[in-house]
């Protein structure tokens, strides 16, 4: 399990690409290397891998075709850097909301909007998870936890407090540019079966 509160950023350092499949090593900042083991789970962009090898403080992560299918991490070049997590331990503050680090897809950048006090982004959602968009609910966005601020149609934005864009790498996002993201598993739940309640009682 996740927070949603971003630990840091990596860089990639070394990639290794074959054919549906690529192992890609990241230079973890020192905070997170205490206690890490091949076999824990690090969240990309939101996104849970499983830490295969470890040199110093290059971690190792496979990534299967699954994986770079669903996500924007098959999209990363040397130089790029992720949003960390590292999973949470009984105890922990859980400072977001409870993430599992199964991304359901990705949504590109369609706005930018900043001013001197604010910065709003604006996301297009795929038609299936629209349904899960409400405002005042939360979206995982590269593995942050973020408030949805508007909704319109299948577009939502969030807005953003600098502690966020300093952290994380969702400043140097784009329009067009993809993000991961990840449905609240509760809001998931809840609206999951309500409509299946509903669509069973209409049924009979």
């Amino acid at each position: 399990m996740f927070t949603g509160i971003i630990q840091g950023t990596a860089e990639l350092v070394a990639l290794e690409s074959r054919e549906d499949f690529r192992t890609h090593t990241l230079r973890l900042p020192a905070e997170l290397l205490d206690g890490l083991r091949p076999g824990a789970s690090v969240a990309h962009n939101g996104c849970c891998l499983t830490v295969t090898r470890i040199d110093g403080d290059r971690v190792a992560f496979d990534l299967m075709q699954a994986t770079l299918a669903l996500t924007n991490l098959g999209a990363l070049v040397l130089g790029d850097r992720v949003n960390v997590e590292r999973a949470a331990r009984f105890g922990d503050e859980i400072g977001g909301h409870a993430m599992s680090g199964h991304i359901m897809g990705t949504a590109p950048v369609t706005a930018i909007e900043e001013s001197v006090d604010n910065y709003r982004i604006w996301f297009e959602l795929p038609q299936a998870l629209v349904r899960y968009c409400f405002t005042k609910g939360y979206m995982g966005i590269d593995g942050i936890s973020l408030t949805i601020a508007e909704v319109q149609g299948n577009r939502f934005a969030v807005n953003l407090i600098p502690e966020t864009l300093q952290r994380t790498v969702i400043r140097q996002r784009r329009v067009g540019e993809r993000v991961n993201i990840e449905i609240d598993p509760q809001t998931q739940a809840i609206v999951d079966t309500v409509e299946r309640v509903l669509a069973e009682r209409h049924g009979g």
